[in-house]
């Protein structure tokens, strides 16, 4: 935790940027990342696959080639990566650090429970995981099944009495530790419900698409208002005792500061018990940077919101890693608050103009936010392409920014892994 609050502050938009791994033969495909949910809604980690557009002879062997040359650093929370169980002897997952990998393996047609067991024991020592996705009439899934974490379906690709029928017999059936069941591909808000009342531990697809945006951060919110007040006082000119008394009116706020400043992570030498010290030593970019951060910070959240919170966290941390590479030199946290702003008209429900309206943002965000052009344009549409499935984007919008696939994987990551620990912190 204490290095993520580092981060939030400190130099470090290189992270996960540099040493690039030799360059392969192999050309690098574009990941596509798509959340998980757990029960209680928020994002439990993600599943990672290669877009639909993407079409390759051999795509378990260049997804995982994508995720070595990323460099996966997928400590935080799990990745759930589907592949063929012909796929297991890979020599790519030699390179990966398996501790929060979990292989969900598509049983091969000639696929035998034994081989399939051997590999699976060998790649446990590197602390792999492992589901398997509901094959009946495979004659190798019976015993597989017994040896997994996870009982995975395709809820697409099923019907409900089966996808119901699966999970009694998972529950009921399975010897040793107990398995958590995945549901894969969930296209509705009734398909995921079902599979909440059948015990399903994780939920993965566009559900989450046409869930409404909670009614948390209505028109009014004080919380917000006062956030947003502060973001207008530090962007424009007022003094540092100004900004102090506007932020005495958000006593979270200052508890959050404060907290921060005296936290062990950047061990200062004397303790920081006033606000006017803490804005001098902040400085306003970086506490602009906060005051952006906690907007998405949400009292009660839902399955949305953590969508939402997750995607502007993100865009503005990809923003800033890649621009470190694109953009050298400089500070990179208007980059920052491009990504983040770049979600505020879906947090406050009001047009983005209105809201850029009322706030001095510099031109180059305002450019880029609102008509598409500027500096940090190509960026955030690298951002804003990196939320999609498809492949073809993702490779215009990187070569408008300059980018290369390798560059925006790795990026991907690391701001999935950063924006998952930021949202641990301020709970």
């Amino acid at each position: 935790m204490f290095s993520s609050l580092k981060n939030l502050f400190g130099k470090s938009a290189n992270d996960g940027a540099d040493s690039a791994p030799a360059a392969s033969s192999r050309a690098i495909p574009f990941l596509g990342r798509e959340p998980v949910f757990d029960r209680s809604g928020r994002i439990a980690g993600h599943l990672f696959r290669l877009p639909a557009s993407n079409t390759v002879e051999d795509p378990d062997r260049l997804l995982l080639h994508a995720l070595v040359a990323s460099r996966a650093d997928l400590q935080q929370n799990p990745a759930f990566v589907p592949i063929s169980s012909a796929s297991l002897d890979a020599p790519e997952l030699d390179r990966l650090p398996g501790g929060q990998i979990v292989l969900l393996l598509h049983l091969a047609p000639d696929a035998e429970a034994g081989s399939i067991g051997d590999a699976m024991a060998r790649l446990r020592e590197r602390e792999y995981r492992f589901g398997v996705f509901r094959q009946p009439r495979n004659l190798a899934f019976a015993k597989v099944i017994q040896q997994v974490d996870y009982a995975a379906i395709d809820i697409a690709g099923s019907e409900p009495n089966s996808v119901r029928d699966f999970s009694s017999a998972v529950r009921a059936g399975v010897q040793g530790d107990p398995i958590q069941l995945f549901a894969c591909n969930i296209d509705t808000l009734d398909e995921h419900q079902l599979c909440l009342q059948w015990h399903f531990d994780y939920c993965h697809g566009h559900f989450v698409d046409h869930a409404a945006i909670a009614s948390s951060a209505p028109a009014g919110d004080p919380h917000k208002t006062q956030l947003l007040n502060l973001l207008h006082l530090v962007q424009g000119d007022a003094d540092t005792a100004e900004l102090a008394k506007a932020m005495r009116l958000d006593p979270v706020l200052s508890f959050r500061i404060l907290r921060y400043l005296n936290s062990p992570a950047l061990a200062l030498t004397r303790r920081i018990d006033s606000l006017e010290q803490a804005v001098t030593i902040l400085g306003r970019q970086k506490l602009a940077r906060w005051l952006a951060v906690l907007l998405f910070s949400v009292r009660e959240p839902q399955l949305s919101d953590w969508l939402l919170i997750e995607n502007a966290l993100t865009r503005g941390r990809l923003m800033e890693v890649l621009g470190a590479q694109s953009l050298p030199g400089g500070h990179h946290d208007p980059l920052f608050l491009t990504g983040i702003f770049s979600c505020l008209d879906r947090l406050l429900r009001r047009p983005l103009a209105d809201i850029l309206q009322a706030m001095p943002v510099a031109d180059a965000i305002r450019q880029a936010l609102l008509e598409h052009q500027g500096p940090y344009a190509s960026l955030l549409a690298v951002a804003e392409a990196s939320e999609a499935t498809d492949q073809n984007r993702m490779a215009e919008a990187a070569r408008q920014a300059g980018v290369d696939a390798e560059s925006v994987n790795r990026a991907l990551l690391a701001a999935t892994a950063w924006a998952s620990e930021m949202t641990e912190y301020w709970e």
